[in-house]
């Protein structure tokens, strides 16, 4: 008589034991599978744990090689951090740091001083804090000035974001009430007027989407009027994190490609109390919200108990500090989101015709664009060249597969390669994985 009793867990783990992954995770999937089995006798138990720890081992954080064209693709973790805020972050994270300590005193200290310094030597603000998102810099500032306060908001800002960020349901979670004034593509400041009592004046930087043709948009200017009548805070949350819109950092005019952007720089100079902003988006540097502004209202946030859920750690904190300070010291090229969002398009044509020399595929290059992601500036679209090979679904998967995998995108059927988005020392990488059999 045949046994049709599953092989012990125990038999299984052995075969599959290799020491890349740890064992209880090994054990937990051959687990699974036994169970399974019993369900389903035809089932191969083998097959099945070799194909569940293969997912497990991919689906690990490690490093993927950028060739969409994204600069700041929110799939990859947006903007690439600077060498010097690699290493800022490491000393911190490696050993001890003075994250809350005076080194004057010995006793307890400010949090995260140096960047708040740099961030109001760089906006003109009289005050900064940095928390750890974008959300949570909005959620923090409708929670200590609005609490069950009525903040009217154009419905042409009401954004969603990727990842299931949507404004209203932001604002309900903040205990702000949320009062939806004029339309979708037309709201002036009179809509804005019309509402009684209002906590504060809040405006929403639309940064994955732009409305066009028959709309009018409340300026700026025209919020802060009616706020200082009003005498209550106007917030403008302008999400992609741009400095300044003079973009004074680059030689020559700003990329046209930037064009409609708001500036932090600009928004306080025109008298905006607060502006909260992302600290790895057009900032360059890593995952963080910041708001700059009024000294007592950027008080009133950091004395909220909710901002300590929010702060960031001292890694964060030292990477943060290192990108600021590129800015001041003239080395803002040297950030990874300026620098590929700055290289000529005839350089990245040179490299891309390398690329598919060494490969020894057939393929062509094609004048395109390069985009910024992660919701900043919408439709902006940077001169490149394109790598493009046929059957881009079966090259898209070869890439993925690779090691280290290898990220393009696929249009009408081709595989399209954005070098724009390569550290140029990945270049092999590129080549190796359009190469391999």
């Amino acid at each position: 008589m045949t046994d049709t009793r599953p092989p012990s867990v125990d038999s299984v783990v052995r075969r599959f034991d290799d020491g890349n992954l740890p064992r209880p995770l090994v054990v937990e999937a051959v687990r699974e599978v036994i169970d399974l089995a019993r369900q389903d006798p035809t089932l191969s138990i083998e097959d099945e744990v070799r194909s569940r720890l293969h997912r497990i081992r991919r689906s690990a954080p490690q490093r993927v090689v950028n060739a969409t064209g994204v600069l700041l693709h929110t799939n990859l973790g947006r903007a690439p951090w600077s060498l010097a805020a690699l290493n800022a972050a490491a000393e911190v994270a490696t050993g001890y740091a003075n994250v809350e300590l005076d080194l004057e005193t010995g006793e307890r200290g400010r949090r995260n001083p140096t960047p708040e310094r740099l961030l109001r030597l760089l906006t003109g603000a009289e005050a900064a804090l940095v928390v750890n998102n974008n959300a949570a810099a909005l959620l923090l500032t409708l929670m200590a000035l609005a609490p069950g306060g009525r903040v009217p908001v154009s419905r042409g800002e009401l954004i969603e974001i990727g990842g299931s960020y949507r404004l209203p349901e932001l604002m309900a979670a903040s205990g702000a009430d949320l009062i939806e004034v004029g339309t979708t593509n037309r709201t002036r400041i009179g809509d804005y007027a019309a509402v009684a009592d209002a906590a504060l004046l809040l405006k929403v930087h639309p940064s994955n989407y732009r409305i066009v043709g028959f709309s009018t948009d409340t300026t700026v200017t025209d919020l802060v009027d009616l706020a200082r009548q009003r005498q209550i805070p106007c917030v403008f949350d302008i999400g992609s994190g741009l400095l300044d819109e003079n973009v004074p950092w680059l030689d020559g005019p700003p990329p046209s490609w930037l064009k409609g952007e708001p500036g932090v720089r600009q928004a306080l100079a025109a008298g905006v109390d607060l502006v909260t902003f992302s600290g790895d988006k057009l900032l360059g540097g890593p995952q963080a919200g910041i708001v700059v502004g009024r000294a007592d209202l950027v008080q009133r946030l950091s004395k909220h108990p909710a901002a300590r859920a929010m702060r960031v750690d001292g890694p964060t904190a030292a990477a943060l500090a290192a990108t600021l300070t590129a800015y001041l010291t003239g080395e803002a090229t040297s950030i990874p989101l300026w620098k590929m969002a700055t290289t000529p398009a005839a350089e990245i044509e040179r490299r891309a015709r390398s690329i598919l020399g060494s490969s020894g595929r057939k393929g062509r290059i094609a004048e395109g664009v390069s985009t910024l992601g992660a919701g900043s500036a919408p439709g902006a679209e940077i001169p490149t060249h394109l790598l493009k090979l046929e059957g881009g679904d079966e090259w898209f998967e070869r890439l993925l597969v690779h090691d280290p995998p290898v990220l393009a995108r696929r249009e009408a059927g081709e595989l399209v390669i954005d070098l724009r988005t390569v550290d140029p020392a990945d270049d092999p990488v590129v080549a190796a994985a359009l190469s391999a059999r």
